[in-house]
């Protein structure tokens, strides 16, 4: 993947930091839903992967077209580990097994043995998948129930839109505690700095999309010194606890950028919160980045890019500290200032299906 990933893990916690044990009680570990996987231009790179996610162990590979498959990382004919670290390998478009050749393609399937017919039994247990721009996502089902509900489709681009930023960092914390970020208005301004903070449309909740606006403004300091300041409008669309999608509109420099921020369990107490931004082709310069107007539209895009990207990595490296030491409070002691928390909190119990009650049910239950 393009970018770093920074472990927080094994951060030293304060005495009084919840247990996973704690955690666990509080929040399911693994909602339902859709959470990203890997990026394609990862998987080109690396051919398979295999990984941990939301407690299960999984590889990924691509039939070298637009086909992907993620399946769990074990063999269904002796349970030979799948990964490349244990010999596994992409041949053709297929995972070939290191135990005994057993060829799968991507529908998990088993297509071929070395010396006798494929049994039609020897099958991938196999995850359904989606991709947005190139960042691919499986869908957790609760019990391993097919998808719910979609994904929202890939937005409009062109060539006005540069390439991808992409940074991973892994810390203790919860999806769900992470993606009440987008409703939490004070905590903007006392840990992030931002002024003028103010909802621009009332929060829309419509099945799994919770949609949230606002604007505020913000001074980018650097060793003290502000560097320029932003003006900016952005509207979030949010489809369960691991797609977060922001358009954001940056006013003062004419800046049209769009950014997710992916986060996915992985063992029940760690989550891997991926960001992704994209930054549309700065054509005409304004303020500050006029300095900029020497350089190729195409060199000074991708340097803004990254320049927005570290400071949305310190954003979140900020929310770390916090998010990483503290416990869920199921009943909050909310101030008016708080923002649309108890909406979203309501919101998010679909993520936790009850087996006995339709989609459907727990979807039209009024908060």
């Amino acid at each position: 993947m393009n970018g770093f990933i920074e472990s927080f893990s094994s951060m030293k916690k304060p005495a009084a930091s919840p247990s996973k044990s704690d955690r666990a009680q509080k929040l399911d570990p693994f909602p339902e839903g859709w959470f990203f996987v890997a990026s394609r231009r990862e998987l080109q790179k690396k051919s398979l992967i295999r990984k941990t996610w939301l407690g299960e162990e999984i590889v990924v590979w691509t039939d070298g077209k637009d086909g992907v498959c993620v399946a769990s990382a074990f063999c269904p004919h002796l349970g030979s580990d799948l990964g490349p670290k244990a010999g596994g390998k992409i041949q053709n478009g297929r995972l070939v097994c290191p135990f005994h050749g057993y060829e799968f393609d991507i529908s998990g399937q088993c297509a071929r043995t070395p010396w006798a017919p494929a049994p039609r039994q020897a099958q991938l247990k196999r995850f359904p998948t989606c991709e947005i721009l190139g960042l691919i996502f499986a869908w957790h089902g609760l019990n391993h129930r097919p998808p719910q509900w979609s994904l929202p489709e890939a937005p409009e681009c062109g060539p006005e839109w540069d390439c991808m930023e992409i940074i991973s960092v892994r810390f203790a914390g919860h999806p769900q505690e992470t993606t009440e970020n987008s409703v939490d208005l004070g905590h903007l301004r006392y840990v992030h700095g931002y002024d003028n903070v103010n909802r621009t449309r009332q929060v829309r909740v419509e099945g799994p999309l919770f949609e949230s606006c606002w604007e505020f403004s913000r001074p980018q300091t650097l060793a003290g010194m502000t560097i320029f300041t932003y003006n900016v409008a952005a509207a979030a669309q949010i489809y369960g606890l691991g797609y977060s999608y922001v358009e954001i509109q940056e006013s003062s420099f004419g800046m049209r950028s769009r950014f997710w921020v992916l986060a996915t369990p992985i063992d029940g107490e760690i989550i891997e919160m991926t960001l992704v931004n994209r930054l549309k082709k700065l054509t005409k310069p304004k303020g500050f980045i006029t300095s900029l107007r020497l350089l190729p539209a195409g060199w000074r895009t991708r340097l803004m890019n990254k320049t927005i990207i570290f400071f949305q990595r310190r954003d979140v490296m900020q929310d770390v500290v916090v998010w990483s030491r503290k416990t869920y409070e199921p009943n909050p002691a909310l101030c008016r200032s708080d923002g649309e928390i108890g909406k979203f909190r309501h919101y998010c119990k679909q993520f936790y299906p009850d087996p006995n009650q339709s989609y459907e049910d727990q979807t039209n239950t009024n908060p």
